[in-house]
């Protein structure tokens, strides 16, 4: 699944991790590796920033992209338009590689 919607329809779409990764803090850095697929290809291993380590502990199939954005700017010194295109950029990455899913609606 790729991010193809308009700008509002993204906002309003909520994420969840999906099963097929494992995340592991080493020396103060968080690294999420995937467990399917090539598992020796080094190259599908992340280290994630700050702000990205914050955008991924808040994909937790509750908060839609634009409440996350809203944290984000809350809680790093960031220009609103760059912390919503750093989200939606991070978000269509995990989902190209299968590490996040559009989660189900919950009643």
């Amino acid at each position: 699944m790729t991010i193809e919607n308009s700008e509002d329809d993204i906002r309003m779409k909520v994420f969840e991790k999906t099963d097929n990764i494992v995340s592991r803090r080493i020396a103060g850095e968080l690294f999420l590796v995937p467990i399917s697929g090539d598992l020796a290809n080094m190259q599908r291993i992340f280290t994630l920033t700050a702000v990205a380590e914050f955008i991924w502990e808040k994909l937790d199939g509750r908060m839609n992209l634009n409440e996350i954005r809203r944290h984000v700017l809350s809680r790093f010194e960031v220009p609103e338009g760059q912390a919503e295109a750093d989200i939606k950029e991070f978000v269509t990455e995990l989902l190209k590689e299968g590490l996040t899913r559009e989660a189900a609606v919950r009643q």
